[in-house]
């Protein structure tokens, strides 16, 4: 007898699952606008009702009522009609059905009457940057700026953060400024390998503030030192043509002297011949001898002067080839120098402004500490579920929320 009430039970309930399907199928997707549609993880109060006629009663189905959560699949798990279609439907529909489903599962004469109120909106989310993100009731007329409240509002930190934007910043400026006067630098040193006379300002230079007197600077020390390169080879040139002039008053003194030795030796020979013929005396041979003498000594010491002089001209030669040779590879050396400092300042200059974005990203309340800082923007967003799809749409904070929302909150600094 038990067995046969119970298959008769479930062949009903089934029918009765079929009948509230085919109702869903047929009901129309777009409600009222005063009509809230549940959803998942909305809680509602049931309760039920019977009319007895004959008795002239109210019977209360107590197994029935009771406080119960769409589920994820969408649906109200009940007992005795088992899972109810729920979500996307408003609450007057789920009523119509459990009674109507009551009514066909036990045959009965009377429709129950089923109420079910909304017990408990789903919950909202908040994340981002706010104090503590999380799951938060949803209340009526609840708008983007009172779930900002509960939330805590935009995150704070101990300061920490906000001292290392400051110091972060404060380094980016320094590495900054260090990086202007290596490009002029730079700039300065390819004009004068160049043998430019002025200086081609960088692009790289460009969106510096004190670019142009980071290059007037650079132009006179350019200015300076190619002054003192030039009064360095001027004092070599006039030394070659002071040695240069010595050669040449020595080449005629040699002339003047070697006329004396012809001369000198001429007499001498004179001299020697009246001496073999008894006619001069011999202190007049040894005057003449000695004449020439003197005069081919000063003649050796006139050929060693100038010999002197032209390996001092060929010095000076050689000092100026050394000098500009020294000049070019020290300009060299110091061009390569000051790639080495850009690249290096280059890596300090990243590796500072990845300390700020971070400082940044950590502390929305940084302004605190930086003057330069005006504040947050703040931009919000909404996530939320449109005919079974998730939408993301910018939000204000007047702007109400459903529930089910999930709000966005990103916090921005800006500086001056």
């Amino acid at each position: 007898m038990r067995a046969s009430l119970s298959q008769s039970l479930n062949a009903t309930r089934k029918r009765v699952l079929l009948a509230c399907a085919a109702m869903v199928m047929t009901m129309p997707q777009v409600w009222g606008a005063d009509d809230y549609v549940l959803g998942v993880m909305d809680k509602v109060t049931i309760r039920v009702a019977e009319w007895q006629t004959a008795e002239g009663t109210i019977r209360d189905w107590s197994s029935v009522a009771g406080v119960y959560t769409v589920g994820p699949s969408g649906a109200l798990s009940l007992p005795f009609l088992g899972e109810v279609p729920a979500a996307g439907r408003p609450t007057s529909a789920i009523a119509e059905d459990i009674g109507s489903g009551l009514e066909i599962l036990f045959g009965l004469k009377n429709r129950p009457s089923a109420s079910v109120e909304l017990a408990e909106f789903r919950p909202i989310f908040v994340s981002g940057d706010v104090e503590k993100p999380g799951e938060y009731p949803f209340t009526p007329k609840l708008t983007l700026s009172k779930a900002m409240t509960l939330a805590g509002g935009l995150r704070r930190t101990d300061g920490r953060f906000g001292r290392d934007l400051i110091s972060a910043k404060g380094e980016v400026s320094v590495d900054m400024a260090q990086k202007g006067r290596l490009l002029a630098r730079r700039a300065r040193l390819q004009a004068e390998i160049a043998n430019q006379d002025v200086i081609t300002p960088p692009k790289e230079l460009k969106d510096f503030p004190d670019a142009k007197t980071l290059l007037e600077s650079e132009a006179a020390l350019m200015d300076s030192r190619k002054k003192r390169l030039a009064l360095q080879l001027e004092a070599l040139d006039n030394l070659k043509k002071l040695l240069s002039s010595e050669i040449v008053s020595l080449q005629k003194k040699t002339e003047s002297q070697t006329r004396q030795l012809e001369l000198a030796r001429e007499d001498l020979n004179k001299v020697e011949d009246l001496a073999e013929r008894g006619l001069a005396l011999s202190a007049r041979k040894l005057a003449s001898e000695q004449r020439a003498s003197d005069i081919e000594s000063t003649l050796l010491d006139i050929d060693t002067s100038s010999l002197r002089a032209k390996q001092d001209i060929s010095r000076a030669d050689q000092d100026e080839i050394t000098l500009r040779n020294d000049r070019s590879a020290q300009l060299a050396q110091e061009l390569q120098d000051t790639e080495d400092e850009i690249d290096k300042v280059n890596l300090q200059i990243a590796t500072n402004k990845g300390l700020v974005s971070e400082a940044l990203e950590q502390s929305v309340d940084a302004s605190r500490f930086d003057p330069n800082i005006q504040g947050a923007n703040l931009s919000y967003a909404i996530v939320r579920e449109v005919k079974g799809q998730f939408k993301e749409v910018e939000a204000e904070e007047n702007t109400l929320l459903q529930p089910g929302d999930q709000v966005k909150v990103k916090a921005e600094l800006l500086a001056q």
